[in-house]
């Protein structure tokens, strides 16, 4: 991993705006959006394409699997 992609993404939980599993999981999006929508409450797009408003800590959730599987693929280019 690289430092630039551990300061852009951050794991994150979101309150539920779409139906299904993802709103049980926390997922990955960039930092200073994550930073944005919670003081903002601006919604985000997720690297899965999850779109939510920031509002819970996402260390207490798993993570998505679409999110992690996007994120290594961003490692290795």
């Amino acid at each position: 991993m690289t430092d630039s992609a551990t300061d852009i993404l951050q794991k994150v939980r979101e309150t539920p705006v779409e139906p299904g599993d993802h709103d049980k999981m926390s997922h990955y999006a960039p930092k200073h959006l994550i930073m944005e929508s919670m003081l903002e409450a601006k919604p985000i797009r997720a690297l899965c394409g999850k779109v939510w408003v920031v509002t819970r800590d996402g260390e207490k959730f798993p993570v998505c699997p679409e999110c992690k599987d996007a994120f290594e693929k961003l490692e290795l280019d």
